[in-house]
């Protein structure tokens, strides 16, 4: 019975290719980078304005003030997947600036059992091998003010690369488009996602997709048909209004409201057949910019339960941070989606500033 399920496993991705205009598609870019915009349960659009507005909003990008690059690394499901971020960006004057960016979410070490059952019905886990299932993100952004007062633009250009062992692998490119608006102590931001669609390609190598079909026979009813080679993304909108206010004499307090809409059906908070709303909210309190303290909830679904009846599930997000010497360490304690008993993930990620290094 294991084996039948793992080779559920490794199928499914071939499978699910079989739809090419999806409304989930390269569902890792959805993710999130920076454990500070983690911990505020993705409310940053508005108010980025750092080296990690490559991925939440590129026209933040305009706010560094000189060479500034981030790390972050997170694990799910118990260790099993792993998720890294790497970034660099750089002003090229005082009214633009550019970055680049890499992502990878993988699974390493999956059994291969494809040929663990021979033609004569004798196991052989000697025939067991491993294979890793790895989905890559680059990223080039540009940023500039406009010639209206306090408005920023941006531009995400990313190249997708998604592999499965030696299955199947892809190749993807799409943009995104990015826009800021501040005014005395109010930010606004819009953020459209695959604006143009992002397009996969999918090669899949013949020899290994016989493999599966022979071990997939011993499972009555399954597809055993070549899959489509093409899948496209469907594009997404987030809009964001942010506020800050001043604490007395050394705390500062931000607040973010984000908006995010699909073009499809899901389960999110508010939906219809063309377009799915989900709101979130985050929160930023800090020391003299220093110490930060963060909140936020978000990601709202309904769960379908066994008797067909609909709860509500909403993910609780918390951070801190420390900034000392030019240099951001952050830490949030948050999860892909807070589903059923989904496990919460340990999330941390470190900025450098390199203008602190000048003066």
């Amino acid at each position: 019975m294991k084996y039948k399920i793992l080779i559920l496993i490794l199928v499914t991705p071939l499978l699910l290719s079989a739809q090419a205009f999806r409304g989930y598609s390269n569902e890792f870019l959805t993710i999130g980078v920076d454990a500070a915009g983690l911990g505020m349960s993705k409310s940053v659009v508005a108010s980025s304005n750092d080296v990690n507005s490559i991925y939440w909003n590129p026209a933040g990008l305009v706010g560094i003030k000189d060479y500034q690059g981030s790390l972050m690394h997170a694990s799910y499901f118990a260790g099993i997947a792993n998720y890294n971020h790497a970034s660099l960006a750089l002003p090229l004057n005082k009214e633009s600036a550019i970055g680049i960016s890499i992502i990878r979410f993988g699974v390493d070490d999956i059994l291969n059992t494809t040929e663990l059952i021979d033609s004569n019905g004798n196991i052989d886990f000697n025939n067991i091998s491993l294979f890793s299932s790895v989905d890559y993100a680059f990223n080039i952004a540009y940023a500039r003010k406009l010639l209206l007062k306090d408005v920023k633009f941006g531009v995400n250009a990313k190249i997708v690369r998604r592999i499965i062992g030696d299955f199947a692998s892809s190749w993807g490119f799409g943009f995104d488009l990015g826009i800021q608006f501040e005014r005395n102590s109010w930010k606004f931001g819009l953020m459209a996602r695959d604006i143009t669609t992002t397009f996969n390609s999918w090669a899949i190598n013949i020899n290994e997709f016989d493999k599966i079909k022979d071990a997939i026979t011993l499972l009555p009813g399954q597809n055993q048909e070549m899959p489509e080679t093409t899948e496209i993304t469907k594009p997404k909108l987030q809009l964001g209004v942010a506020k800050s206010w001043k604490i007395g004499r050394d705390f500062n307090l931000l607040t973010e409201v984000n908006t995010n809409m699909r073009f499809t059906k899901t389960n999110d908070l508010f939906y219809s057949d063309g377009l799915s709303i989900n709101p979130a909210i985050g929160f930023q309190l800090d020391y003299d910019e220093l110490v930060y303290l963060r909140a936020g909830v978000g990601n709202f679904q309904y769960i379908e339960e066994f008797d067909n009846s609909s709860t509500l599930s909403v993910q609780p997000n918390f951070g801190v941070g420390f900034k000392y010497n030019g240099i951001n360490i952050d830490y949030a304690l948050t999860n892909i989606a807070s589903v059923g008993n989904a496990l919460y993930s340990n999330i941390f990620s470190i900025r450098v500033d390199y203008s602190f290094f000048r003066r």
